[in-house]
């Protein structure tokens, strides 16, 4: 038995793993890993607090799956999960097992994840959005043994459409009401019998940090998604550093509105609460009325808001007055650029700090705390650069996580302040590789580093921050010159008349590309080509980097957790 081990028992099932070896017994000696897996840490919060609130329902959930919304406390939470897992048990599902999860934000989905992970087994998430198409491909990939669904979403039948996957070949699990006679329903209380055996046979287990718990999957903007395995060990190292800039406690009350599917859900929200207790509230997806009533019902403290809520509620004045926001100490927000404008305003008019988070599945973890940089608009603009000489930041895992930019074209590093490079990271929050099959390419460099594919800029005193430019599979090349995306849509995002703004390459038989804005204009407002490059130009923004075409929509394209899709709108020019 390695260092990792939490049990000395023996297991007999083949369970996958996610490091070398080596890399554990590293991380554990030099305490970047803790000995303890994620169900250690739930036994651990039901014991401190028993009886207080851990986690609540969506109050749609009845609108979404026809069940009744709830709130439990931790020993209620421990009861669900272990029920759950039983019938699991019963029906065959191990250590080492895989189940494909499609389950909206709830209970049901927070209890699911702790259940296989107490026998266990590995769950492959995905939107609750996904259909047939999207499930058979990952149920493919992963060989999952079984599926887990609702019966009702919406005005969709999940169940029946993970039935067709099935095949019968594997076992359908679904939360009711509107499960069928030919799936499993899983969520009601079993005999004492049946908790007695998981309990058994998760005593029996033999379980180390570097166990594989999910597999996730890239977000798929610019080609098949990939899956990545992750363990115990970089999950928590990833939530341990989350969990220092946000300084959740046993009192605070969280609010998730993202997918628990990924790294925004699992290290926004879900592992965080784990670690430090407090209560969860889940959400999905986005309703706003239903959120701000959330907010204030439960007097939430924290809650993560894509930065494009952040904007809508101090443009939307009347929005904003239907939201009681006092008890709201702090918002995490990420995926996209943070208008400085915008999270300066929330900070000096209402009186919240917007942390500023960069991640990705893979491991990137960059997170702008207010404890270390204060100033609203630098943090809207900025992320930490770990590593950076003479800084010391406020996360743990900012000293145990190696970060360099690398140019491109020469493969250097770059040291000179306003360069630009490909961001790369080690460290313990850095998965071990891609799902075999899914990828075609090695994420690693030759020194081990992750090779994000994000373009990051070097800047401040000393090199003290990072920048971040835009993906490199998205940088338009125009005439030889370089042009961000992200960058372009950041000034446009402030024109009075914009909503919503993309910029996209398109070709050009001289210059290779030209940039086309396609713009959402806000209700009531009408937008050209000449508005837009003046609004530009009075930002002293360097021609060639201008857009030539401007394409006028409803609505942009962004796939189930919001990014967007410039495939699709490429495919339109």
């Amino acid at each position: 038995m390695d260092e990792s081990s939490t049990s000395a028992s023996t297991s007999a099932h083949a369970v996958p793993t996610c490091h070398p070896e080596a890399t554990v017994r590293d991380y554990l000696d030099r305490g970047w890993w803790e000995p303890e897996t994620i169900p250690d840490i739930f036994r651990a919060r039901v014991a401190e607090a028993p009886d207080a609130a851990a986690l609540t329902d969506p109050a749609n959930l009845t609108d979404l799956t026809g069940a009744l919304p709830r709130t439990l406390s931790w020993r209620e939470l421990d009861e669900h999960v272990t029920d759950i897992a039983a019938v699991m048990l019963a029906h065959g599902i191990h250590q080492g097992s895989t189940v494909a999860v499609l389950l909206p934000n709830s209970i049901a989905l927070t209890a699911t994840y702790l259940a296989l992970w107490r026998l266990g087994a590995v769950a492959t998430p995905m939107p609750a959005s996904f259909r047939r198409h999207e499930l058979s491909g990952i149920v493919a990939a992963t060989a999952a043994d079984a599926i887990i669904t609702v019966g009702v979403l919406s005005d969709r039948k999940p169940v029946r459409e993970a039935l067709e996957v099935a095949n019968g070949a594997r076992i359908v699990f679904a939360f009711g009401p509107g499960v069928p006679p030919d799936a499993v329903a899983v969520g009601s209380p079993v005999d004492a019998g049946a908790r007695n055996q998981v309990r058994d046979y998760e005593s029996a287990l033999q379980v180390t940090v570097n166990d594989r718990v999910t597999i996730c999957w890239t977000s798929g903007t610019e080609a098949a998604p990939k899956g990545v395995p992750r363990c115990h060990g970089d999950w928590l190292a990833t939530a341990r550093g989350v969990q220092d800039g946000l300084g959740i406690t046993p009192d605070s009350v969280l609010l998730n509105p993202f997918p628990m599917v990924n790294m925004a859900g699992f290290a926004g929200s879900f592992l965080p609460w784990l670690l430090a207790g407090g209560h969860l509230v889940q959400h999905h997806p986005l309703d706003l009325p239903v959120f701000f009533g959330q907010i204030a019902h439960h007097r939430v403290t924290y809650a993560a808001m894509p930065p494009a809520l952040l904007t809508m509620l101090l443009q939307n004045e009347t929005l904003r007055a239907q939201a009681d926001l006092t008890s709201l100490r702090i918002v995490g927000s990420g995926g996209g650029p943070l208008p400085p404008p915008v999270v300066r305003r929330w900070q000096e008019e209402l009186g919240i700090a917007v942390l500023n988070f960069f991640g990705s599945n893979e491991g990137v973890s960059l997170l702008g705390a207010p404890a270390d940089i204060p100033d609203p608009t630098v943090r809207a603009q900025y992320l930490p650069h770990y590593g950076a000489a003479g800084v010391r930041w406020s996360t743990s895992l900012a000293e145990r996580t190696a970060v360099k930019l690398v140019d491109v074209i020469t493969g250097e590093t770059v040291t000179e302040l306003g360069g630009r490079g490909e961001l790369r990271t080690r460290g313990p929050a850095v998965f071990g590789g891609y799902l075999p099959g899914t990828a075609t390419a090695d994420p690693f460099d030759e020194e081990g580093y992750l090779c994000s594919g994000d373009v990051f800029e070097l800047c401040g005193e000393g090199g003290r921050y990072l920048r971040f430019v835009d993906r490199l599979k998205e940088i338009i090349i125009r005439g030889g010159m370089n042009i961000a995306p992200a960058e372009i849509e950041g000034l446009l995002a402030d024109h009075p008349a914009v909503s919503d703004v993309a910029i996209v390459g398109y070709p050009d038989p001289v210059l290779g590309e030209k940039c086309c804005a396609f713009v959402v204009p806000k209700p009531n407002a009408s937008v050209t080509l000449g508005d837009l490059v003046a609004h530009l130009r009075a930002r002293e923004v360097a021609s060639f980097k201008l857009p030539e075409r401007l394409e006028i929509t409803h609505t942009l394209p962004r796939n189930p957790v919001g990014k967007l899709l410039r495939r699709e709108l490429r495919a339109r020019l």
